[in-house]
């Protein structure tokens, strides 16, 4: 928290109001091309965040077209598993892209607190991931970055894609090094590495490779640069999931490998055909449904505290709990202690998954069960005094004539 309340000290856009209408109210985490900010919309009172670019991207005017141009284009799209853009412009020397604020954390920071999902958690995060690309994919647009860091967990456990177009509007600039260009070369399909294409594809290829990151805790190729972990994945293909942690389904293996095929004609087209494997994969094995809670230590988390503490002038009150799986300890994903019902290729060694407990969802799964049995006998016992009363009627319908 003092690291946090540092940085907001001695940035000088805080306090701020950028196009006399966003009032810069804290930092909520920077990187290496922008910031992201917690503000105010003044005409709208509403909290909105800002991501505010680098003052060098403000005298590329190649930069400022591209970043307009996507921007229009991303505020159009209208999904629940996407984050919602309202605004773009530039303020002197600062560019900045209004978006829906997230009150959570990124899926990179949960990963960090967790560790590993089981199967069932897996799905419940590629799922909107899937689905928000899928909108996107019918509209002609690439994503071009999906990673942990650019899906955000809201407190209420939405999924939500963000950052849309800001790497192709960035690879376009006059500035751009190998540097930004590669930042996030764990995810980067093959193509994207060797020519600099982009398709649909290309956002399987990241989702496959989130998905192996999602079931094993880390991802496939590893290297001392940037370079020499985008190239590694030019002539070797993506191990199956289960080769490095034990337990994960035949089926999980088949769809990161089909995903992160190197040749884009043998992956899945696009997002809605992967959504739709996955959705069989689900249906087949008889996951559970699971709501994705929110890190507990974001940067979101941290900002907001600091900055109601500062607005209250109080000390900040204790920190909310959003979910119950938040009481317990940092690794717990509540799968299922029955493995039978993941089918039997789901070996579970001693009741657990990558050293997770695996009895709570037990009696979650009874009482669906028993409900379910309930409505049956119920609707049977209608279904039978409905046809006794037909079956009374008509034996005795001469009398009643």
């Amino acid at each position: 928290m003092s690291s946090v309340k540092a940085n907001q000290q001695s940035d000088p856009l805080v306090g701020a109001v950028l196009d006399g209408r966003y009032r810069v109210d804290a930092l909520i985490a920077t990187g290496g091309m922008s910031g992201v900010y917690r503000c105010l919309d003044l005409r709208l009172d509403r909290p909105v965040a800002l991501k505010i670019m680098d003052s060098r991207y403000a005298g590329d005017q190649q930069f400022l077209t591209r970043f307009q141009r996507e921007a229009r284009a991303v505020a159009r799209l209208k999904h629940p598993c996407l984050v919602a853009v309202y605004d773009q412009g530039i303020d002197g020397q600062h560019p900045f892209l209004v978006m829906e604020l997230i009150e959570g954390g990124t899926l990179r920071e949960l990963l960090r607190e967790r560790g590993p999902m089981p199967p069932h958690a897996a799905a419940a995060v590629l799922a909107p991931v899937l689905g928000g690309l899928a909108v996107a994919h019918r509209e002609g647009l690439v994503h071009r970055d999906v990673k942990p860091e650019n899906v955000l967990i809201s407190d209420d456990g939405d999924v939500k894609i963000a950052d849309f177009g800001l790497v192709r509007a960035v690879a376009e600039a006059k500035i751009t090094s190998t540097s930004v260009i590669l930042g996030t070369a764990a995810y980067l399909s093959p193509e994207q590495v060797g020519t600099g294409d982009a398709s649909p594809a290309s956002d399987v290829y990241a989702v496959g490779i989130l998905a192996y990151e999602l079931l094993t805790g880390d991802t496939p190729f590893t290297g001392d640069t940037a370079l020499a972990v985008a190239y590694q994945r030019m002539d070797r293909d993506v191990a199956p999931p289960s080769t490095v942690i034990a337990g994960v389904p035949p089926q999980f293996d088949e769809l990161v490998l089909r995903a992160t095929a190197r040749d884009p004609a043998r992956r899945y087209a696009d997002a809605q055909e992967m959504a739709t494997e996955l959705d069989e994969i689900v249906e087949e094995l008889d996951l559970p449904d699971f709501r994705v809670p929110a890190p507990t230590n974001s940067a979101q988390h941290l900002s907001a505290a600091l900055y109601h503490s500062q607005e209250r002038t109080q000390a900040k009150p204790a920190p909310r709990q959003h979910t119950r799986e938040l009481t317990r300890g940092p690794d717990d994903w509540d799968p299922p202690v029955d493995d039978a019902d993941y089918g039997s290729e789901y070996d579970v060694v001693s009741g657990q998954f990558a050293g997770i407990d695996m009895s709570e969802f037990y009696w979650a799964r009874q009482r669906a069960k028993r409900v379910l049995l309930f409505w049956v006998i119920a609707i049977l016992t209608v279904t039978g005094l409905v046809a006794a009363a037909a079956w009374t009627v008509g034996s005795n319908i001469a009398g009643l004539i």
